[in-house]
């Protein structure tokens, strides 16, 4: 028998493989430095975070002040003129009473010191969970799965791949991004595998998970960014402003990487794993033009993540970045129903419905097959199926809908 002789992980020396440096406090996590691709970035991405931090260095200062003040109070014998009812110091010199000066000054020491490792602790946990409880991407475990996140990371010019999960979705879609140290991961929902298999949508899989590889490459995944905007994130409508601009630049990376994924991952979204073929996306991005109102707007406001319809206008109308606070103004085609902000009495009769069906059916606008059930339990796909034809179909350009143009009442 010849013995075998132990070897050492291979290591990542070429020019073409070995990454520009590691990542560090000042480099940020990609060659393009604490800024990341500042062409991808949304507009209100970086002045919000600069509101964020702006008002997490308030605090502090507040913080500072406060404490300060407390114990300035307290040892000048002055605290108990501003609030009488401390008087009556207890032997143990107030700390076994909350309202004392001791007391508050140490509450509000230990609260705000408490913040930074509280987050630290939060981050390594979530990532310990995954690395317990989660099926490791690799070379050999999911390995196209894998090469999605190389070669997202790759051209997005980061230092290092970040790590990658599967986690059973139970029946959700979802996936996230998340860091601890210098480490990054991403973690996908089992589901999301079920469109991105051969016989489903492999581009849109693509397009989301370069989305999260986007949020560690813009570096909103990073400890101190997180850290700064903590407090802005409590804050309503600051807070969920900030998460949807990084949404947007998340959803400017996927663009960059795999545009022709952009469709079926709003299909996706907003329709699910089985019905996604059926979903027709001009449609869905167009009702973010026509559906207006001041509910819609409060909505928006309300939510970490842009509304779907804004969210596909964004991604199929590059010429603009996505809207923050007002709906866009522009569609393409004529609708075949009223917006819901309309009056019902442009709404169709039942006769009115059953002839835009057949009308529609006539132009060539649905296709002509079974539409619930496409994927049902246990039949085999040979071929993939051809959905992206189906998602982007183009209603009809002068549909002259009556509809739309009568009044409220009219019959």
């Amino acid at each position: 028998m010849t013995e075998i002789e132990s070897q050492d992980p291979p290591t990542f020396e070429s020019e073409h493989t070995k990454p520009a440096g590691k990542p560090g406090l000042f480099n940020g996590s990609t060659r393009h430095g604490l800024l990341g691709d500042l062409s991808l970035r949304h507009p209100w991405d970086i002045p919000l975070f600069a509101v964020g931090v702006l008002i997490t260095c308030l605090l502090f200062v507040a913080w500072v002040g406060a404490v300060v003040f407390i114990i300035y109070m307290a040892a000048t014998g002055k605290w108990s003129s501003i609030q009488p009812a401390f008087e009556g110091e207890s032997a143990d010199g107030g700390l076994s009473n909350p309202y004392s000066p001791i007391s508050i000054g140490i509450q509000l020491f230990v609260a705000f010191m408490l913040i930074p490792w509280v987050l630290w602790i939060a981050r390594a946990l979530m990532y310990a969970q995954l690395r317990a409880s989660g099926v490791r991407m690799s070379p050999t475990q999911f390995p196209e799965g894998y090469r999605m996140v190389a070669e997202a990371a790759e051209q997005f010019g980061m230092r290092r791949v970040p790590d990658a999960y599967v986690l059973s979705g139970n029946g959700m879609i979802n996936a996230f991004a998340a860091g601890h140290g210098y480490r990054r991961f991403v973690c996908v929902y089992s589901d999301l595998f079920e469109v991105g298999g051969k016989v489903r949508d492999p581009e849109a899989l693509r397009f989301v998970i370069a989305h999260e590889v986007g949020h560690h490459a813009a570096g909103h995944t990073s400890y101190f960014r997180l850290l700064f905007s903590n407090f802005m994130m409590r804050i309503p409508i600051l807070g969920k402003a900030l998460s949807r601009a990084q949404e947007y630049t998340a959803d400017n990376y996927g663009y960059a990487h795999v545009p022709a994924g952009a469709p079926g991952t709003m299909a996706l979204l907003s329709g699910g794993k089985y019905l996604n073929a059926h979903v027709n996306v001009h449609e869905l991005a167009d009702r973010a033009a026509t559906e207006k109102g001041l509910w819609i707007h409060l909505v928006n406001l309300s939510v970490t993540h842009p509304v779907i319809t804004w969210r596909a206008h964004a991604l199929r109308d590059r010429s603009k970045p996505g809207r923050m606070w007002l709906r866009p103004k522009n569609r393409i085609f004529e609708p075949y129903l009223p917006a819901g902000s309309t009056f019902s009495g442009k709404y169709p009769t039942p006769e009115e419905a059953l002839a835009l069906l057949d009308r529609a059916r006539a132009e060539g606008h649905v296709i002509g097959e079974e539409q619930f059930g496409r994927f049902p339990f246990g039949q085999s796909y040979p071929e993939p199926q051809q959905m992206r034809p189906l998602q982007v179909r183009q209603p009809s350009a002068e549909a002259a809908n009556p509809l739309v143009s009568r009044k409220p009442g009219a019959h």
